[in-house]
This record gives structure tokens, C-alpha cells and sequence, in this order.
């Protein structure tokens, strides 16, 4: 297996948009958001995915709000994250 990017307790952004892939509690529309590209989270957990052990997944929990409280853990893929910050315009 390969060496996983991130460690638990590592701050990570959301390199895309994190959308619902369904299994999202709290969140009705189907293809709802979850995380903007950008949007600032925390590692909590690691693991591979149970379709394909080569491929690792990430829960992460995302600021959702200005207070920065953070939301459920979200399960992201290894490209979906990153740990640059976003350029402010």
C-alpha cells in the first residue's frame, strides 16, 4: 500500500467541491454540497476503501460557518483534498 498523505489531526482544504454522494445525513439533495473548493478541515480518521483496498479515503471534518464549528466527518478521496491554502481574491 502506498504511503498515506495524511496523518489524523492534519489540517487539510477541499481541493474541489465535496458533493453528497447520497449517504450524507442532514444534507436532502442528492448532489448537495458539503464542502466548497476551499473550505478548511481537519483529518480524524484514515482508511481504505472497502471496494478497493488500494485506494485510501480520509474523514475529514469541514468548517460549516463562520463561527468555525465543524461538521460531520466526510469521507474524501486523496485528490478531492490538499493542503495549500486557498488564494484569497
Amino acid at each position: 500500500m502506498e504511503r498515506i498523505q495524511y496523518e489524523v489531526g492534519d489540517m487539510v482544504f477541499a481541493a474541489e467541491d465535496i458533493l453528497n454522494d447520497g449517504g450524507m445525513p442532514g444534507i436532502t439533495e442528492e448532489e448537495g454540497l458539503i464542502a466548497a473548493a476551499g473550505t478548511r478541515g481537519v483529518v480524524v480518521h484514515f482508511g481504505v476503501a472497502e471496494m478497493d483496498e488500494t485506494q485510501e479515503i480520509y474523514l475529514v471534518q469541514f468548517e460549516n460557518g463562520p463561527d468555525g464549528n465543524l461538521g460531520n466527518p466526510v469521507g474524501c478521496l486523496p485528490e478531492e483534498l490538499t493542503q495549500e491554502e486557498p488564494v484569497s481574491a
